[in-house]
């Protein structure tokens, strides 16, 4: 049976980011990856956005990551040549019922460090952003965007050049936890099998990291969380956007709102909304519903109203992989060994995971300093 000291299951963002701070801790690492090519699900299917870290509870483990990953992530761009653009973002309150919602979110932001939010009432954010309808927004400078592609494969380089492999059109199908270590059985695209023995499974597989947890025998399932599942869908714009910044609407629940995102060429998406999904039973169907692009063109008009009629057309949709479901409270980033000195489990890594992916990394190989 072949061996390797660690096993990373998941080549998105997080799984790479981990990959590569385990692997330059000097550890032998192999990453399994279901699909062809890095970053095929989550990690290629968001905003591409660098988030500030100033919504999320204060101690938690998502305004932690993420402001911490923020940070590393702006060093790590300029270190590696990888486009990105610090542009900044409004948050608009479009109701004086809201003005006191933009309050909050600037408390919250004080709270996890990010000083630098500033308050704008409606003729500031309007000089910044002439196309823009508020009655008061908050401005958050230390916002950008990022070509997540470049950032993954930056992310994939350090891992090889560090020793880690790659296995990609390969899944975990069982897998047993021993006395010294998990045996876990790997089908390859041509339907072969093997099993391989590691003292370490980190498993990083993000919208499948529940499922995936529930395949290995003898491990404690009462901490494994209940997926759900829940699409968003981005819409483009055609035209260019009279917009230099991202804008953002105070949030809704399960999201942040139908927010503008511009992406590195200029070019406007809006979106996501959210859409609870049944259990997938196979792949997800990631297809964009043109109709359902009615309903954001009230909530856009709402802080642009001269959105022209029919300029929204469909773009792409991403799932965000969630272990809280509809009315409940966001649940945190989850990190599990479920009492087992040779497993870790990330869950519920949905946004703010890329901004946070190094810092993730970093934690991750932490834990896992102290497990396997």
């Amino acid at each position: 049976m072949d061996k390797v000291d660690c096993i990373v299951i998941g080549a998105g963002v997080v799984g790479l980011a981990t990959a590569r701070a385990l692997a330059l801790g000097g550890r032998e690492v192999l990453t399994v990856e279901r699909h062809a090519a890095i970053g095929m699900e989550t990690s290629s299917r968001n905003s591409e956005v660098i988030h500030a870290g100033l919504y999320y509870p204060t101690g938690s483990m998502k305004a932690r990551l993420c402001v911490r990953g923020r940070d590393a992530l702006y060093t790590y761009c300029e270190e590696r040549g990888i486009p990105y653009r610090r542009c900044g973002k409004l948050i608009v309150a479009t109701s004086e019922g809201q003005l006191a919602k933009l309050r909050q979110i600037q408390e919250q932001a004080f709270a996890n460090g990010c000083s630098e939010v500033v308050p704008l009432s409606a003729q500031e954010a309007c000089e910044l952003e002439p196309e823009l309808s508020c009655v008061g927004a908050l401005l958050s400078p230390n916002t950008g965007i990022i070509d997540s592609h470049a950032y993954m494969l930056a992310l994939q380089g350090d891992a090889e050049n560090a020793g880690a492999l790659f296995a990609f059109d390969s899944r975990v199908s069982a897998a047993r936890l021993e006395a010294d270590g998990i045996v876990v059985s790997v089908r390859t695209s041509d339907g072969s099998e093997m099993e391989i023995a590691t003292s370490l499974l980190v498993n990083c597989a993000g919208l499948w990291a529940p499922h995936v947890a529930g395949l290995i025998k003898g491990l404690d399932q009462s901490q494994t969380p209940r997926a759900w599942f829940a699409k968003g869908n981005y819409y483009s714009l055609a035209g260019k956007a009279p917009f230099s910044r991202l804008v953002y609407p105070v949030p809704e629940p399960g999201g942040l709102g139908v927010h503008l995102t511009l992406d590195l060429g200029g070019q406007a998406r809006f979106g996501p909304d959210v859409e609870w999904l049944d259990t997938p039973d196979g792949e997800l169907d990631y297809r964009v519903d043109p109709q359902r692009a009615d309903r954001f063109y009230e909530e856009i008009r709402s802080y642009w109203p001269k959105l022209p009629d029919a300029a929204l057309q469909p773009a792409y949709s991403g799932v965000r992989p969630k272990i809280s479901g509809p009315g409940e409270a966001a649940a945190d980033f989850m990190f599990s060994s479920h009492g087992s000195p040779h497993y870790l489990g990330l869950y519920g890594i949905e946004s703010p995971g890329l901004t946070a992916a190094l810092a993730i990394g970093e934690h991750a190989a932490g834990l896992a300093g102290k497990t396997g």
